[in-house]
């Protein structure tokens, strides 16, 4: 599917992630798949990528969640987490409110930042090769349903987008999130049952040895 400039590739062409990368480096905005449902990202550490985005995506400004390649970018986005906050981070489909120690990015939240790390799908292998922090929201205008494929995500955003990476149908839930700045609150419970959150999220007893 071409669409005057807005380039489309399969999430299988074993170059996608290449192609998509590139396009990121560039300040460009790419329609995905996420670990979750489709995205439509932009290089995180880019003000004015992450400004123009704010635009097209959400004009109330409420900040946007932000994958990164490691839990190593919790400190450098000046983020604080304590030992119960990565262990959580660490979990598929658990995205954290982190509270910010330090001033930086301040685009992405001036006092928070909700973060997560990708276990697995193609935006995992994007963050792999870009080496940097994404920010991710659904594929669709604010207020409106997340896009179930890339045709979907088109109608949406048109040419505004420079890359869309068809994976096909998605129709996953978003994931789950937790503010983990004061105590532990669920926010959103995602693809978890009310059950299998309690349990994610009861205190293990301490091993013994």
């Amino acid at each position: 599917m071409q669409r005057r400039s807005s380039k489309v590739v399969s999430e299988k062409d074993p170059k996608a992630h290449l192609i998509a990368s590139g396009v990121l480096k560039r300040g460009g905005f790419v329609v995905a798949p996420t670990d979750t449902i489709y995205g439509i990202l932009a290089d995180a550490t880019n003000y004015d990528a992450v400004r123009r985005l704010y635009d097209l995506r959400r004009p109330s400004r409420r900040p946007f969640i932000v994958l990164v390649p490691d839990i190593f970018w919790v400190r450098k986005l000046g983020l604080e987490a304590d030992g119960r906050a990565v262990s959580l981070i660490l979990k598929p489909y658990i995205t954290a409110v982190l509270k910010k120690r330090f001033p930086l990015f301040h685009w992405l939240g001036r006092e928070s930042v909700a973060v997560r790390v990708p276990r697995r799908g193609f935006v995992r292998r994007v963050l792999e090769v870009l080496g940097r922090p994404l920010v991710a929201p659904s594929a669709n205008r604010e207020g409106e349903p997340p896009a179930r494929s890339v045709e979907e995500a088109f109608l949406y955003f048109g040419d505004m987008v420079s890359l869309y990476v068809d994976g096909g149908l998605i129709s996953g839930r978003p994931s789950a999130l937790l503010d983990v700045r004061e105590g532990l609150k669920v926010l959103r419970r995602g693809p978890y049952t009310e059950e299998s959150i309690d349990r994610l999220l009861r205190p293990q007893p301490p091993s013994r040895g």
